[in-house]
């Protein structure tokens, strides 16, 4: 792939991705060597420590490790070809930033085409760097978008908790509420 010709974004807006079905699909569709997805979305994997942006795309990708199609590989294939085209982009630490956490959070209500579960995300900050973050695809099928808002909400104060005990066990004091960014206008409506 390094003769590949760059993209700038890792898959397409309204790509959606479905698990191999006989009744949607042709046994041509699947891959010969499902082992060369597998390892491809497995580097992807380890790559998401230094490079977040793609992390979303890889969570999607990991879902076809089962049976993969053409269809599939080629999605992956486009995120090769996405970092091919953002070698300086990775995760910028900070140094001279207060030790203040923010948290931004946000979910996708029903964006699995398959389950129709929502995905939920969080980042977390210290000091304008970042600190943690996770995308993962909710339990249970959220009734409203609002629904999966809480969630992702529920799951960011958590880490929230965990995070600020962590660094009272490091010997860093922050008592300071920490700021949750959320863009749930019915989240942000039914807080006190």
């Amino acid at each position: 792939m390094t003769g590949c010709k760059p993209l700038m974004v890792p898959m397409a807006q309204n790509l959606k991705l479905f698990a191999y079905d006989e009744k949607r699909n042709r046994k041509e569709d699947l891959l010969k060597e499902p082992r060369k997805y597998r390892r491809l979305v497995g580097k992807l994997i380890y790559l998401t420590m230094t490079q977040p942006d793609i992390s979303y795309f890889v969570q999607t990708l990991s879902q076809f490790m089962q049976m993969p199609t053409k269809a599939h590989m080629a999605a992956a294939r486009n995120v090769l070809r996405y970092l091919k085209g953002t070698p300086g982009l990775g995760i910028f630490i900070n140094s001279e930033g207060e030790l203040q956490l923010e948290c931004y959070c946000d979910s996708d209500w029903a964006s699995c085409a398959m389950t129709r579960r929502s995905v939920s995300g969080y980042l977390l900050k210290l000091g304008g760097s970042l600190m943690m973050r996770k995308t993962k695809k909710q339990h249970i099928v959220s009734k409203s978008s609002a629904e999966a808002e809480y969630r992702a909400l529920s799951m960011a104060t958590s880490e929230i908790v965990w995070a600020v005990s962590l660094l009272k066990d490091l010997g860093i004091s922050h008592e300071d509420p920490v700021k949750i960014y959320c863009d749930s206008k019915a989240a942000i409506c039914s807080l006190p």
